[in-house]
């Protein structure tokens, strides 16, 4: 490649193949959720292959990458995707926060017979709005016997993602200046950090639902709070393991310290989580 020519990469089939997968995938928890019978073996088949294929995929790209195919504008463009990423991800956290917001501010006011709407309160009169709100309006739905404090395993797991996204930017600076022992033992206690953070909430979860009765049936406090804190989790683990990705490759001697787009993509999602983890210690337990 000469310089300031413009790549393009070769035919490639994953596209095509992880479009096949994931469709496969959605194909078979529509059915699973609808009539059970062979839907979770599809499902799974479909998980499988986009992994795969994304394993695949980044091996071909990491591939093209070591061998200096790519210029500043395939940089460029590595960037812009990952920030529309990125981006797609505060849209998706941003519609459970306002679920959040939409029940604590509106919807349980209203039951309550404040507001516009206040009306509703004839559907169960003698509801009264609170939160966390430990006694749904439903009879028919028991609420939680207890809700979690903030500043026990809370704390500990906000503790615990703020120092990795300190050690993780200490591994950064480190790899920028090509220090690579020193990015490489800095990361590799980022990925501890996040496997203690994922051991902590699991922890979390059992004391939930076997002491304190706070789970996804325990009316609209147990579904949020579910909703919110595993999907976060689940990115917290989708985190790791990109991490993880990069210590080896770090461990490898990929990157340079003009050259290190993969590691920079992989600290911008995890402060993202960081950050989305913040939001949720406010709003979900402390408020």
């Amino acid at each position: 490649m000469s310089g300031g020519s413009y790549y393009v990469p070769a035919t490639s089939r994953w596209p095509i193949l992880g479009s096949l997968a994931m469709g496969t995938m959605m194909v078979g928890t529509g059915t699973w959720m609808v009539h059970g019978s062979i839907g979770p073996w599809v499902m799974l088949v479909g998980l499988v292959g986009i992994l795969v294929v994304m394993a695949l995929w980044f091996r071909d790209v990491i591939k093209e990458s070591m061998q200096g195919l790519y210029d500043a504008q395939m940089d460029r463009s590595f960037r812009w995707g990952m920030a529309w990423f990125i981006f797609s991800e505060v849209m998706f956290f941003g519609a459970f926060f306002g679920a959040l917001f939409y029940v604590r501010n509106l919807a349980l006011p209203w039951l309550d017979g404040e507001g516009a709407k206040g009306v509703a309160a004839l559907l169960w009169p003698d509801f009264t709005a609170t939160w966390p709100l430990m006694n749904p309006p439903d009879p028919a739905i028991s609420g939680p016997d207890h809700t979690l404090s903030p500043w026990q395993l809370p704390l500990v797991n906000t503790l615990l993602l703020v120092s990795s996204s300190i050690t993780l930017t200490v591994a950064h600076e480190a790899l920028k200046d090509d220090e690579r022992r020193t990015a490489h033992n800095w990361l590799f206690g980022t990925v501890l950090l996040g496997v203690f953070f994922i051991t902590v909430q699991a922890v979390e979860y059992y004391e939930a639902y076997h002491q304190m009765g706070l789970t996804l049936q325990a009316g609209i406090y147990g579904s949020t709070f579910f909703m919110l804190t595993g999907f976060h989790g689940l990115h917290v683990i989708i985190g790791t393991i990109i991490l993880a990705s990069m210590l080896m490759r770090v461990r490898r001697g990929h990157f340079g310290a003009e050259n290190h787009f993969g590691f920079e993509a992989a600290a911008w999602y995890w402060h993202f989580v960081d950050v989305v983890w913040l939001g949720l210690f406010i709003f979900v337990y402390v408020f």
